[in-house]
């Protein structure tokens, strides 16, 4: 006969690799015991012990900021006060010499899902990096030093064109982000995201309508405008007919400087990432420090496990708006402009 008030309690229970274990035996152990306490590496995000266990806990105040921020966007689940989160990193591991570390790292390629998992500390379920080549310290620069480089005498950056993007969706129930880049394209072929400005609306009491998006891109390209220059034409996500509708209605009414585009997607997602891995690889893509978001995507989009060519639906709401806003301008990325002016021609 069971005993259902005694047996099988216990003071506290370690889990470890708690990602690995049966979640029918997670659930059952989460409710037999006074203290829980679970270990794992970075996993699929799609797991249930994530959006059951992991995602309701929250890192202690002093200890937040430990957390990168593509994790902590995803401890987004009801939170239950009295579970805590902790980021652990190779640093908080007392019996690692910086040797042993460097070792470590040396021997998991870069661009796999190992990489990814035991190495950045991040959530994927894809088998490979889609930009292994994107490195901060390569391709990343502070607003300050653009602004510099503006400035020198001898060679200075010259933006010949601005563009930018947006990518939306409108959800209260999913991470759906609405996404906006701001780029510049120097004469030397350099492509540099200036600025972003992302919304989730399921982290907002009032969600976002495709009326208010609209006054929010052109707020962003205005700020943008004042700060770096004018991007006549901008391109916005053609599935969301929405938004569009929005715009026509916004024009009507108060006129713009603007001509919003419908997004280019004859360029198929795969020859996008092509071109983008290109002007990596080539020092011609930079993104500055702020733009935190687009950094971390670059650093966690992946592609998709058991599918050939297919990236992951995830992780890619300012790569979109970035693809977007490149797109028509892409003959003059990559190479100095100065040879091939002619090429400096909108595709509308």
């Amino acid at each position: 006969m069971e005993d259902d008030t005694t047996d099988g309690q216990y003071g506290c229970v370690y889990i470890d690799e708690i990602n690995t274990a049966d979640i029918e035996f997670v659930r059952e152990m989460s409710t037999r015991n006074e203290y829980l306490l679970a270990t794992l590496n970075p996993d699929d995000p799609n797991l249930l012990v994530y959006k059951e266990f992991i995602n309701r806990s929250r890192p202690l105040g002093k200890y937040k900021k430990d957390v990168p921020q593509s994790i902590m966007k995803e401890l987004k689940e009801p939170e239950n006060p009295k579970w805590k989160y902790w980021f652990f990193t190779f640093n908080d591991n007392a019996s690692l010499t910086e040797e042993k570390i460097q070792k470590k790292i040396n021997s998991a390629p870069k661009g796999t899902k190992l990489y990814k998992n035991k190495i950045l500390g991040l959530r994927g379920r894809a088998v490979g990096l889609v930009f292994p080549n994107f490195e901060e310290s390569k391709h990343v620069k502070t607003k300050e030093e653009v602004k510099e480089k503006m400035k020198d005498k001898k060679e200075p950056l010259e933006f010949i064109c601005f563009t930018a993007g947006l990518d939306t969706a409108y959800s209260t129930k999913s991470p759906d982000t609405i996404a906006m880049i701001f780029q510049g394209i120097s004469k030397d072929g350099e492509l540099y995201v200036l600025d972003e400005k992302v919304y989730n609306n399921s982290n907002l009491q009032q969600p976002l309508a495709p009326s208010d998006t609209v006054v929010n891109f052109i707020d962003f390209l205005e700020r943008n405008r004042e700060e770096w220059g004018f991007a006549r034409h901008v391109f916005i996500d053609s599935a969301d007919q929405a938004t569009m509708t929005e715009i026509k209605k916004y024009i009507r009414k108060n006129g713009s400087i603007y001509t919003f585009n419908n997004a280019h997607k004859k360029v198929t997602i795969i020859n996008r990432i092509n071109l983008q891995l290109g002007w990596i690889h080539k020092l011609k893509y930079f993104v500055l420090s702020h733009c935190i978001n687009h950094i971390q995507e670059l650093e966690t989009y992946s592609w998709k496990e058991n599918k050939d060519n297919e990236p992951e639906d995830a992780n890619d709401h300012t790569i979109n708006a970035s693809q977007y806003a490149f797109i028509p301008y892409r003959k003059i990325i990559g190479d100095s402009t100065e040879d091939h002016e002619e090429n400096y021609e909108e595709e509308y």
